[in-house]
């Protein structure tokens, strides 16, 4: 059994070692390099699309850009997707394939790339994406309503999903498996790269930057998550909530991590379906 004792938990009853391991995805989930391999593969056939816009820079920064998939329909809603990889890892290029799901309902998609840690602290990457919603929203040209944008992401990219919500643009929010309070965080390997300080752990919570203005949210988790994940979206949606926000968590039995996407992927899916409702007028 490890030793918990009191001298050495730093958080919710777990050690370092143990707080580690309570956000450690890849190693959760065994076959975790696969399910990366199978999305890069399907991403390569979905990005060979003639009208994919593919690459185009929001700002003067290397991965300060983003992908464009149109359902053909013209004043669509768009869908701005943001990638997770705890704020250290992954392209917007390994997440092509989920554009499929929400064209074939009449939803835009596009993947909004940003700088990684720790090349940016946290905060400079909170503000490139604002950044990239702020320049779709102005964007002249692509067939999607800019009046009817709205923004999700997968672990890391729910946590900048829900941290931007408040931005002008958004009109709903959709976090996947996303991180709402960076606390732990600091307290665990993730900060290494990340260094966070007492500042950005409050200011770039979203637990902690909750208002009565933000949009709807759907809060999206697997029943086969991190303890600690789920924990953390349930948390976020009961002060959501608490705080009378149009707020709801839906958890999807049988999903983990990484398959959760698949709920994205498929025109039928879950997560395509919640937010087809969401991007109801």
């Amino acid at each position: 059994m490890p030793d918990t004792t009191a001298s050495q938990i730093v958080y919710r009853g777990m050690t370092r070692a143990l707080l580690d391991d309570a956000y450690n995805n890849s190693k959760a989930v065994a076959d975790s390099p696969q399910w990366l391999v199978k999305w890069v593969q399907r991403s390569a056939e979905a990005r060979r699309r003639s009208d994919a816009v593919l690459d185009k820079a929001y700002g003067p920064r290397e991965r300060q850009c983003f992908d464009y998939f149109p359902s053909g329909h013209a004043g669509a809603p768009l869908f701005v997707f943001i990638h997770g990889g705890y704020w250290v890892r992954n392209v917007i290029s390994m997440f092509s394939f989920l554009a499929e799901g929400p064209n074939a309902r009449g939803i835009d998609f596009a993947a909004l790339g940003y700088t990684l840690a720790p090349q940016a602290r946290l905060d400079e990457i909170v503000d490139e994406i604002r950044h990239g919603l702020t320049h779709l929203q102005d964007a002249i040209g692509p067939g999607y309503d800019p009046n009817r944008i709205y923004v999700g992401g997968w672990s890391a990219g729910g946590h900048l999903a829900a941290i931007t919500a408040g931005h002008p643009a958004v009109r709903g929010t959709m976090p996947i498996s996303g991180i709402f309070d960076l606390e732990p965080l600091s307290l665990n390997y993730l900060n290494d790269p990340l260094q966070l300080t007492p500042d950005e752990i409050r200011d770039l919570s979203p637990q902690h930057q909750l208002r009565a203005s933000l949009p709807p949210m759907r809060i999206m988790s697997g029943g086969n998550e991190l303890p600690e994940l789920q924990r953390q979206s349930a948390d976020y949606a009961r002060a959501a909530q608490a705080a009378g926000l149009d707020a709801k968590l839906y958890v999807l039995p049988g999903h983990h991590h990484y398959s959760i996407l698949d709920e994205l992927a498929k025109a039928d899916g879950i997560l395509t379906q919640t937010l087809v409702e969401l991007c109801r007028p």
